[in-house]
């Protein structure tokens, strides 16, 4: 069996807020990447009947993996987006599986110990049961069904056929209790349900690492409620997803890592297994390490359970006012490649325009053995300087910036730095999706960014992550990684910058 799996464990200077490394700060988590069993036919309304039948057999798969995550010591184990009863439904369609899930702030309710209290709650007392039969603290994703008006927003308008269903991520204690609910607030194409009236910021406490936040899928582009959990100090989230892949900028644990980097947090991601989809990509990720899977062309279509040793990280000050207290670390590093580092500004290059990840970007090729190269997309800039490793590479990369609004499967606005590996040798092959690469270089990547959200990520071939030997963040608004000693060829080196504040102008 081929699988990428690989664990780095590399300290960024600028990074802080590990706890010490005693026994009691640490813990044990897992997620299970889940080639779910779907419904051949999504869109068709079935029974009840037929609904638990199809469920229960990913369930089934869950309890397999929960005893085995269970024998490993795991503390908690996540499971994707969408595992337990896939995707593509109606909104009638989907009827069949829903259930309505209490609020657990309104009502302390343990499924597993009083199924009688609610009706058609089966999948509900099956996952109870599988945390408390497995002494570990459980998150799945499955479908809820709330009546109108909600308790939660009263005044907030119906849907047509009076009823409210959310994509919901349900969080169980070690001995089956409810204790967390959380509705997706960024829906992507998902005619089945509601995207809820506000924003809900739900997290839950454990013994053993404190405050765990929860959102979904789409969410981690959006301020809301992903930002909103980081700025309350929340450093432990969890992300069930099922992510489709997009070189080169948002394949699923690039952005995973990139998050967790720039949020300064610990990230439980876990994704669905579908290779029709090109959905694939899990893992355990703190600023400081990474453990993950993704699994490419060619390899066994099943699951992956991935277990790892998590440091707890501390709350940070939270200032006056709800913001957080941020990095601000010199970017005065005294790094460069060329023979005089005095700082001059750099040459000016020839710059040409192609489409990435449907923006248009403004690159520049890096055809010199060594470079220090600047290129500007409007008023936002970027700069890289640069050393091949080996001087006769055959492989053709440019250095891209865009500052714009993203506006293709979603809208949201965005500054980007990134070295690409172009798909060919011609420049308008620069852009292309590229999953290997040969050329090697030691680089420092710097923007001049106008948002503090700025999430890094180094992926090399065969999709292996890398994590950047330092990350600096300047009060002026630069934001730097640096790199050296690549141990794979380059695919891309990204500062995904996210401005919020411009999503709806």
């Amino acid at each position: 069996m081929l699988f990428v799996i690989a664990v780095v464990s590399v300290y960024l200077a600028s990074v802080v807020g590990v706890t010490d490394s005693t026994p009691d700060s640490w813990y044990v988590a897992a997620v299970y990447e889940h080639k779910v069993i779907l419904n051949r036919d999504p869109r068709v309304p079935v029974s009840r009947h037929d609904a638990l039948q199809h469920m229960q057999k990913n369930l089934d798969i869950y309890e397999e993996q929960a005893a085995r995550a269970a024998q490993q010591g795991a503390q908690i184990l996540v499971f994707p987006e969408d595992g337990i009863h896939g995707f593509n439904f109606t909104r009638l369609s989907i009827t069949s599986y829903l259930e309505t899930i209490p609020d657990p702030q309104e009502e302390s309710w343990n499924p597993c110990m009083e199924p009688e209290r609610h009706n058609n709650t089966e999948v509900l007392q099956r996952l109870s049961c599988m945390a408390r039969r497995n002494n570990l603290y459980l998150v799945a994703n499955m479908p809820d069904l709330q009546p109108c008006p909600l308790k939660t927003s009263p005044s907030s308008t119906c849907p047509p056929d009076g009823r409210w269903q959310f994509n919901t991520n349900v969080a169980f204690r070690s001995d089956g209790l409810l204790v967390a609910r959380y509705h997706k607030h960024n829906l992507y194409f998902e005619a089945s349900c509601d995207t809820p009236p506000e924003p809900e910021i739900i997290t839950f406490d454990t013994p053993f690492a404190g405050k765990f936040g929860l959102f979904i899928c789409f969410d981690i582009l959006f301020h809301d409620p992903t930002v909103l959990l980081v700025q309350r100090g929340v450093r432990q989230l969890i992300f069930p997803t099922a992510w489709m892949n997009q070189l080169p900028l948002l394949d699923s644990i690039q952005f995973q890592q990139a998050f967790s980097l720039g949020a300064n947090v610990t990230l439980l991601a876990v994704n669905i297994r579908n290779d029709r989809l090109i959905m694939t990509g899990s893992g355990i990720y703190t600023p400081f390490s990474a453990t993950y899977h993704h699994a490419r062309k060619g390899d066994p279509e099943e699951g992956r359970l991935l277990v790892a040793r998590v440091p707890v990280l501390e709350p940070p000050e939270v200032e006056a006012g709800g913001g957080e207290s941020t990095i601000s670390v010199a970017t005065d590093s005294g790094y460069c490649y060329q023979d005089n580092c005095d700082d001059p500004p750099p040459p000016s290059y020839p710059t040409f325009i192609s489409s990435m990840m449907y923006d248009t970007f403004t690159f520049v090729l890096l055809n010199e053995t060594q470079g220090d190269v600047k290129v500007c997309n409007g008023t936002f800039c970027c700069r890289l300087q640069y050393r091949w490793l080996l001087q006769d590479h055959k492989e053709l990369y440019a250095v891209g910036a865009f500052a714009g609004i993203h506006t293709v499967n979603g809208r949201y606005a965005l500054q980007v730095c990134a070295v690409v590996r172009c798909g060919g040798l011609d420049q308008s092959s620069c852009g292309q999706e590229v999953e290997e690469a040969e050329s090697k270089m030691d680089f420092l990547l710097e923007g001049n960014f106008e948002t503090k959200y700025v999430y890094p990520s180094i992926l090399t071939s065969r999709l292996v992550l890398e994590q950047p030997e330092s990350l600096q963040k300047a009060p002026d608004g630069r934001v730097t990684i640096k790199h050296s000693n690549t141990k794979g060829g380059l695919v891309t080196a990204c500062l995904y910058g996210r401005m919020y504040h411009l999503d709806n102008e």
